[in-house]
């Protein structure tokens, strides 16, 4: 990959301390096994909104996937569905939803709400149109975060011939997505009055937000810092996760992502109180090395790593696991 868009995907914001901290909090976190619950062959199947997976553990929304293969997000989306689970594709995909779409698995889009909201409102039909199954909305990007990696390179667009395509407006102009300081909860309840489709909120760390979330009738909460790209110095998504997850109380259900690179986050981030995870940066080395066949891998080493840890912490599903198992290393 060139090293300009191996820096993009792989940097954070500012001096990169919750970057790092994403991964460093995994580290701090031990399990604490169960034994002697004849667990025999483990099931993995998790269902979101109707959906059943193989796996609790989804393709977080990442951009610009042709800048890593050619293939793009159809590639990766190809690599999802023969894993068996759920990409949310990002607003900014260089490929189209309906390119996207054809790989038949199931999808769900993050939205960026824009300022004008008729074109929100075009964007949510056609994603609808296309076949999404939820609208995965990121509630931590007022401003856009300050990525000196980017700066440093001066990768401030994307190379020509590329474009956000799913930015297009009815004259066929891409626009450009706009970080919007404005946005409140009232626009959480004007798209609950534009689709029917599932609503989650990614980006909450606060567990007074979690109950508003709730209170404001959404159908899910991502814990999420943003993969460390947005506030530099926000805590880590698996520290922030137990508290949110606790104001939540089991009313819908919690996701996380960031730092995840093995079954043992992913057990961790299921017995802290998530019902599935969400893998971004794993999912895009597995691309730019071998496309869809690498994404497909990728997503099914990590669920049959999951597998064999669960066997070993004593848990026949993901249900079994719980608080108790999880401990802070001395």
């Amino acid at each position: 990959m060139n090293p300009v868009y191996a820096d993009f995907f792989a940097g954070g914001a500012g001096a990169e301390r919750t970057l790092r901290d994403n991964l460093a909090a995994y580290d701090r976190l031990r399990i604490v096994p169960r034994v002697l619950r004849a667990t025999g062959d483990r099931d993995l199947r998790t269902t979101l909104f109707g959906t059943e997976l193989a796996a609790p553990i989804l393709v977080a929304p990442t951009a610009f996937h042709l800048l890593a293969h050619p293939g793009g997000e159809a590639a990766t989306a190809r690599g999802v569905a023969a894993a068996g689970t759920v990409m949310v594709v990002s607003m900014a995909a260089t490929q189209p939803v309906e390119r996207i779409a054809e790989a038949g698995g199931p999808w769900w889009f993050q939205l960026y709400p824009q300022p004008d909201p008729a074109f929100t409102a075009g964007l949510v039909k056609r994603v609808e149109a296309a076949g999404c199954r939820a609208l995965v909305v990121t509630v931590d990007s007022p401003v856009f975060g300050r990525r000196e990696r980017d700066l440093r390179n001066g990768f401030t667009d994307l190379p020509d011939g590329l474009a956000c395509e799913n930015m297009r407006d009815d004259t066929g102009r891409v626009r450009d997505i706009e970080m919007d300081p404005a946005l409140g909860w009232d626009r959480i309840g004007w798209l609950r009055g534009i689709t029917g489709l599932p609503i989650l909120v990614k980006g909450i760390l606060h567990p007074a937000d979690a109950r508003l979330a709730v209170g404001h009738g959404v159908d899910g909460v991502i814990v999420s810092n943003h993969g460390g790209r947005q506030l530099d110095g926000a805590i880590a998504t698996i520290d922030a996760l137990p508290a949110v997850a606790e104001a939540v109380g089991g009313r819908v259900p919690v996701l996380v992502d960031g730092g995840i690179r093995r079954g043992t986050d992913v057990l961790i981030a299921l017995a802290r109180g998530a019902a599935a995870v969400l893998v971004g940066r794993p999912v895009l080395d597995a691309l730019s090395t071998a496309g869809a066949d690498g994404v497909r891998d990728q997503l099914r080493t990590l669920a049959a790593d999951l597998d064999h840890v669960m066997a070993l912490a004593g848990a026949k599903r993901p249900a079994d696991l719980s608080p108790d198992m999880v401990a802070v290393a001395g």
